[in-house]
């Protein structure tokens, strides 16, 4: 029988403190993402405040996104230094949060007072008393664009080490995001066919309709009207509760 010892041709394979601190770390983030996961709002909440705690160097975060590719939005903030960066990328219309975003890369300022890649940026940040950023690529839908955003008061903040640490929590993030957005449509996709079943229901007593006939009835007021299918079920549902008698 073999056994393995901690030792592997006289390299030590246990797992060091910080392996282990960062294992910890992460393992307390994941429970946080399950216990949000039915909210995106707290979701994004949660990744920017985790971000800063595990992240080394970052001081404040945010998760910008693009919508439909040209409206930006701060999703959640970590610090208020984090808003007014995204402010002014909004304003100027560009920076590194967006291209990362956008070209989905990471993206890294060492020095804000030498880049010239967003030259205009650049000056409002050091103004902030933002020196460094690190940008991560969080998610994609469509049109839709997502970034995780860190930034340091300090120069060359970020090390290789910060860069894949963050990249590491930002995936874990993206994945957790993507899953309670998925959760969400689901269930908004079974309210709405509950919905849309009581109301033929509905129609087919009122008017002795059969179940499909029903249904085409629903679906030519829907293009009549121009209204979402769900909605006006909604409407008709809601239509009959006010005729039932008190």
């Amino acid at each position: 029988m073999i056994v393995m010892s901690e030792q592997v041709l006289g390299r030590d394979v246990s797992p060091s403190s910080s392996e282990l601190a960062l294992g910890s770390r992460m393992a307390a983030v994941a429970r946080d993402l399950r216990r949000d996961h039915g909210d995106p709002d707290r979701m994004l909440q949660a990744i920017t405040d985790s971000s800063v705690l595990n992240v080394p160097s970052a001081e404040y975060a945010s998760i910008t996104t693009v919508l439909q590719g040209r409206f930006v939005h701060s999703a959640a903030l970590s610090g208020d230094i984090a808003a007014k960066c995204d402010a002014v990328q909004e304003h100027l219309g560009e920076g590194p949060c967006l291209e990362s975003a956008i070209e989905q890369r990471t993206i890294r300022i060492d020095d804000m007072d030498i880049d010239d890649r967003w030259p205009r940026f650049a000056v409002a940040a050091a103004g902030l008393g933002v020196q460094s950023m690190i940008c991560f690529q969080l998610y994609v839908e469509g049109f839709n664009f997502g970034a995780l955003n860190l930034h340091s008061s300090r120069k060359l903040a970020f090390d290789a080490d910060a860069e894949s640490i963050g990249a590491l929590f930002a995936a874990h993030a993206a994945i957790a995001f993507s899953s309670a957005r998925e959760e969400q449509q689901i269930r908004a996709a079974l309210t709405s066919r509950d919905v849309i079943g009581q109301a033929k229901g509905m129609l087919m007593e009122r008017y002795k309709l059969s179940s499909q006939a029903a249904f085409a009835l629903l679906s030519r007021l829907s293009q009549d009207t121009n209204t979402k299918l769900a909605d006006l079920a909604n409407q008709v549902v809601a239509d009959a509760e006010k005729d039932l008698p008190g």
